[in-house]
């Protein structure tokens, strides 16, 4: 019977990191199901990449206030998180800290930092509901923020601020215990934050107290378990996949556009005729069967990956010129609905034997408008802005491409452009020998 807690801890532990493992396939199968593309180049400036992208956090500080407070909670996760470990071994074990034996004095300072991050963190939790929900900072009022997302974010907030309260309630309650020499409670660890809720807890008795201490810790670790398996639902996602999504960003200069190599063949055979080089017949790459995209399928990995990566900040709808400006567009929303339709793909995918059963749907118009892609001014504020490299612009590039040569959808002005470059050489309705005639007139 005595054994009881740490097979029941134990099967809790089993089901929740197998739950875990199963999502986290999920999202795998559904990021192949993009088109196969190249990232494995230059290995070293995509390891420094990640290093200062995601665990680095290089970028969150260009907005100081909020990038501060962000680190803040990433820091006190990871460290708060250590002691996981701990609390894991105990649960199996039916041990109590267990570490402290061991560790002497260091655990004392470890305990008391973990405390102090602890504090820090319901600091810039609170923050940051009061930016969201009294402050109501303009880039978390888009309308691609109401509903589901608004309330994830929210519910984030509050899970976080519980977990630590959690944690300090644990600390508070084994405290004392170790104050009324209890058995199986030893003196360890220094309790700077955990000690102001002593007042909550003092007047308990001894067995009082111990069911608390137990129920704080069976609460904290149900907790963690719970939020590491809420992590698939929810745009936090990000917490794991900030890291391969800064490895495999794209590492060319911001600008440069990839080039369609069917399409430049044409264009040099048509320039040169009696150059055969450039014949597609000759050409080792195929002539795609679809230019451009307009399902989430057309689209390479990387950028489904960019998909389940946005932590929805909204820092690049916020430097997008067309959106300030009150076009449709939103980058954020791009990525948004790219992951929608993505985990609808996937669960058709799955659901049909790993095949994908048309449902008359697609990212192009059912969630992207035309509308949203041609307002982007291809300036690429919105890759410089996102914190974890995320590229909206490339989706909206091939997209776009699609429009043009499957749909020939351009915008009329568009298309009378490219009428006058091909007709006059340049995009202006004039014959290249009235180009000067202005500066006679004046």
């Amino acid at each position: 019977m005595t054994y009881l807690p740490n097979l029941l801890f134990l099967l809790l532990l089993i089901c929740s990191i197998s739950l875990f493992i199963r999502n986290i396939n999920k999202v795998i199968t559904n990021i192949n199901l993009g088109k196969q593309i190249n990232r494995s180049d230059n290995s070293g400036e995509r390891w420094k990449n990640m290093i200062l992208l995601a665990l680095g956090q290089s970028k969150m500080v260009s907005r100081p206030v909020s990038g501060i407070l962000h680190i803040l909670v990433y820091l006190g996760f990871i460290l708060i998180n250590i002691e996981l470990l701990e609390i894991i071994i105990d649960g199996i074990l039916g041990t109590h800290r267990i570490f402290s034996p061991f560790l002497g004095e260091f655990y004392s300072l470890l305990i008391g930092v973990f405390e102090i991050f602890a504090f820090l963190v319901i600091v810039a939790v609170t923050i940051f509901w009061i930016r969201r929900n009294i402050i109501r900072i303009k880039r978390f009022m888009n309308p691609e923020m109401k509903g589901w997302p608004k309330r994830d974010a929210d519910y984030i907030l509050y899970f976080e601020i519980i977990l630590m309260f959690l944690f300090l309630s644990m600390n508070s309650t084994d405290s004392l215990l170790q104050n009324l020499d209890v058995p199986n409670y030893q003196k360890a660890g220094w309790f700077p934050i955990s000690s102001f809720l002593d007042i909550l807890y003092a007047n308990f008795s001894i067995p009082d107290l111990i069911l608390l201490e137990r129920t704080f810790w069976w609460m904290h670790i149900i907790g963690i378990l719970f939020f590491l398996n809420y992590l698939y639902y929810s745009k936090h996602l990000h917490i794991l996949l900030a890291f391969p999504n800064t490895y495999y960003a794209n590492l060319e200069l911001q600008g440069k556009f990839k080039n369609n190599s069917s399409v430049t063949s044409e264009v040099k055979l048509m320039l040169d005729s009696s150059n055969n080089s450039f014949d597609s017949s000759n050409n080792n790459e195929s002539i795609p069967d679809k230019f451009g995209a307009s399902d989430v399928t057309d689209l390479t990995w990387v950028q489904l990956l960019n998909a389940y990566s946005c932590t929805e900040c909204g820092r690049c709808t916020s430097e997008c010129p067309a959106n300030l400006t009150g076009k449709k567009l939103s980058p954020r929303k791009i990525m948004m609905d790219t992951r929608d339709r993505l985990v609808e793909v996937g669960d058709n995918f799955n659901r049909n034997n790993s095949k994908i059963i048309p449902d008359g749907k697609q990212l192009l118009k059912d969630y992207i408008s035309p509308e949203e892609l041609w307002a982007c001014t291809s300036c690429n504020a919105c890759v410089e802005a996102c914190p974890i490299g995320i590229d909206p612009l490339s989706i909206i590039m091939d997209m776009r491409q699609y429009l043009v040569m499957e749909k020939s959808a351009a915008p009329s002005e568009l298309n009378n452009m490219m009428g006058n470059i091909e007709n006059n050489g340049a995009p202006w309705p004039f014959n290249n020998q009235d180009r000067l005639l202005w500066a006679e007139e004046n």
